[in-house]
């Protein structure tokens, strides 16, 4: 689920509630970690913002700086959808690391993602 809040462009928030979720959404292939995310707004390559990210149970969101790494236009086809890929970029984030072991075991396993 994404809400954007109004009309601050620099804030998005972001709930992945399951590990399929969280395995469809996540880009391990980006240095720092990364996720995509699901958006119809227009983002430019290199755009900076702050994510807030609520992970699966947990009732505390992440504070994430962000940048935008991949734009997947209106005309993508399924099982991709529109949105942007965005890389964590404080090298000091606990995101990844707690992404990573959600999935572990999980991140090898043949399966359809956001991305690739």
């Amino acid at each position: 689920m994404i809400n954007r809040k109004k009309p601050a462009k620099n804030l998005l928030t972001v709930e992945i509630r399951d590990i399929h979720q969280l395995q469809f959404r996540y880009m391990p292939f980006v240095e720092q970690g990364g996720l995509f995310i699901e958006t119809s707004e227009s983002y430019e390559l290199g755009e900076q913002f702050f994510l807030l990210l609520r992970l699966i149970d947990e009732v505390e969101q992440l504070p994430l700086a962000v940048q935008v790494v991949w734009l997947a236009g209106s005309n993508v086809k399924n099982p991709h959808r529109p949105g942007i890929g965005v890389q964590f970029t404080d090298p000091d984030n606990e995101a990844k690391d707690r992404i990573e072991t959600y999935l572990a075991g999980a991140m090898n396993a043949p399966a359809a993602t956001a991305t690739l």
